[in-house]
This record gives C-alpha cells, structure tokens and sequence, in this order.
C-alpha cells in the first residue's frame, strides 16, 4: 500500500517521464499501484499520484453487467474525439479523484478516446473506449501531463475546489493519505 499524494505536492504538477525499461521495480510498482487503487477504492491511479515521475497508469471498472475491465499502460499516448460543447451534466458527468479526495465535479471530457502504450511484459496495448471508461482514460493520462481534474473545471467550480483545498490544508509539498488508514474517500 502507498500514500496518495494530494494536490499540491510538486510531482503532481509536473510531466511525467516516459518509461525506459520495464524492470522488477516497475513490476513491483504497478503491483503496489492495483492495491492501493483497490484499497482506496478507485477506478484509476497513475504513479504520480504515489509520488513516482513516470508515464504509467492502472485502471479497474466493473461495466453495468458487472464485467470487469482492468489493466495497466505503460508510456501511453491518447487519442480522442473532441468534447461536446457546452456545460456538463452534473449528474452525468461528475467525477472525483483521488488526488483531491471526497469530492466530486462536473466535468465535460471527450466521449470516445483510444490509448496506445505498453504493457508490463513490454507487449503492444490499444484500448478504444467511450463512456466511463474513455473519462477514465483522459482522467488518468491527465495525471502523467501534470494535470488534475480540478485543473479544467469552469471558474465557479475552480474557485470552490481552491476554496476546499485553502480549508484542508492541501495545495502544498508533501500531503498525502494512506488508503485504509485515513478516510478520506468515504
């Protein structure tokens, strides 16, 4: 298990650096990364948010009928189709984040996306997907570009998540919650 860092800490908002080789510490990483994903509980975690500076990301979703889809990218890059203008549906189109824990915001992201990368034994990923799961891939590949969620909402909700984050504490080096110790998701 591994602390989440939370908004604020340097790592989170800064590019990621490109994996140059997949190697037992990265094994070991991605394996460390599915359990504190597993414990936080989210749907996404990528290694900046566990204070490591490289493009690699893990998800886990379960669909509507209860199919898992679960998986990790090594070095990915995305592809997607532009975002439907205007304001996003706030029951539709909310989504939180691990890095700015128990809070959730309507966002607008692109409907369909494809991902290419790597997996962890060095073989070929393409992933297309729409829906949840295209969200959880921009979500997730924002994180290795530097960038929260929190990062994109229109001004109102900006100025609100700044506001949560002034009250917290965060938006500083070194914050961080450990999943299944501190309760920050609940």
């Amino acid at each position: 298990m591994l602390p989440i860092r939370i908004m604020g800490d340097p790592v989170l908002h800064a590019p990621a650096a490109p994996v140059e080789e997949i190697t037992d510490e990265i094994r070991t990483l991605v394996s460390d990364m599915f359990e504190t994903m597993d414990a936080a509980p989210g749907v996404g975690l990528a290694a900046p948010q566990v204070g490591v500076p490289l493009r690699i990301f893990t998800y886990s979703y379960e669909d509507e009928d209860g199919q898992p889809w679960r998986g990790v990218v090594i070095n990915p890059e995305l592809w997607m189709t532009p975002p439907v203008p205007g304001e996003p549906d706030e029951d539709e189109e909310s989504e939180g984040c691990l890095s700015f824990p128990g809070e959730r915001f309507p966002l607008r992201r692109a409907e369909h996306v494809r991902v290419v990368g790597v997996d962890l034994d060095g073989g070929p990923v393409s992933i297309e997907v729409d829906g949840w799961r295209a969200r959880i891939m921009q979500h997730e590949f924002d994180h290795l570009d530097g960038i929260l969620y929190v990062d994109r909402l229109g001004a109102s909700d900006a100025k609100l998540a700044q506001k949560i984050a002034r009250k917290r504490g965060w938006g500083r080096p070194g914050a961080s919650w450990m999943p299944g110790v501190d309760d920050l998701e609940g």
